[in-house]
C-alpha cells in the first residue's frame, strides 16, 4: 500500500489482551475482545518528526502489532480463521501513546477514551511489512525501548485472543474496509517517556529482526492552546 495513513478510513485498537498487561494496570480481565478507536489523524508516519506531549499528560507507550485489512470483513465468524487471515495485506509495529491522566480520569467516570488517545501524533507507526515477513501473527517478538533501556518485550503469541477472534468481534460491530488498521493490544511493560526520551520499537520473527518494522522517535512538548484540567 502507497500510504497506510492516507488508506486508513479508522484504526480500532483491542485492549487488555495480554494478562500481565492487564495485572500491571489493576484492569479486569475481558471475557471476550473490547476495542477502542483512535482517529487516523494520530497516525505519525516514518520519518515524521516527534511524537509531542500535550501539556499536562502523562504520556505512556504501549508497543503493538497492527493488521494493515486489504479486504472488506462484515459479520465474520469467529471459526473462518482462513477468511479472517486472508483479509490482512501486511502488517505494521505501532506505538499506542496514551494520555495515562486522561485515561484514569476517564475510566473512574465512566467516559470515553478518545482523548487520551487521539492527540495528533499519537500513534508512530513503521513502514509497511509484506504479509511473508509475519507468516503467523501470533508467533513473533515485539519490543521497546527507551533511551536504549528494553522496556517491553514479549511474545504475540501471549495474546489471549487471537486474531481471527478480534476480527470477528469487530466485524460484527462495524465493517472492515480495506486499508483499515487493526492493533492487536500491547504486552506487559508499558510506562511514561520524558521529553527529550527516544523510543525504539520493533519486531522478530524467529530471532531475527524484521527491518521493515523498526521505529524511531523522538518525545517533545506540543505547544498550543490544549492544556489538561480534569473534566
Amino acid at each position: 500500500m502507497a500510504s497506510i495513513k492516507a488508506n486508513a478510513r479508522k484504526v480500532v485498537c483491542i485492549g487488555r489482551n495480554y494478562a500481565d498487561h492487564i495485572k500491571e494496570l489493576n484492569n479486569a480481565r475481558p471475557r471476550k475482545p473490547f476495542f477502542f478507536l483512535k482517529p487516523p489523524s494520530s497516525i505519525l508516519p516514518p520519518s515524521s518528526g516527534p511524537v509531542l506531549r500535550p501539556q499536562g499528560v502523562n504520556l505512556h507507550y504501549e508497543v503493538e502489532l497492527a493488521l494493515i485489512m486489504g479486504k472488506q470483513l462484515r459479520n465474520l465468524d469467529e471459526r473462518n480463521e482462513k477468511e479472517a487471515l486472508d483479509a490482512i495485506d501486511g502488517y505494521a509495529v505501532s506505538i499506542d501513546m496514551t494520555a495515562r491522566n486522561v485515561q484514569d480520569e476517564a475510566k473512574r467516570k465512566g467516559l470515553p477514551w478518545s482523548i487520551a488517545k487521539g492527540f495528533d501524533t499519537f500513534l508512530p507507526i513503521s513502514n509497511y511489512i509484506p504479509k511473508a515477513r509475519i507468516p503467523d501473527p501470533h508467533d513473533a517478538e515485539l519490543w521497546l525501548s527507551v533511551n536504549g533501556e528494553t522496556k517491553q518485550r514479549d511474545s504475540t503469541g501471549l495474546m489471549l485472543f487471537r486474531v481471527p477472534k478480534q476480527l470477528a468481534e469487530i466485524s460484527q460491530c462495524m465493517t472492515i474496509e480495506r486499508g483499515d488498521l487493526v492493533l492487536t493490544g500491547t504486552p506487559k511493560g508499558v510506562g511514561s517517556v520524558e521529553l527529550g526520551d527516544v523510543m525504539k520499537a520493533g519486531i522478530r520473527v524467529r530471532e531475527e529482526e524484521v527491518e521493515e518494522g523498526g521505529i524511531e522517535v523522538r518525545v517533545e512538548e506540543k505547544g498550543g492552546l490544549f492544556d489538561y484540567g480534569e473534566t
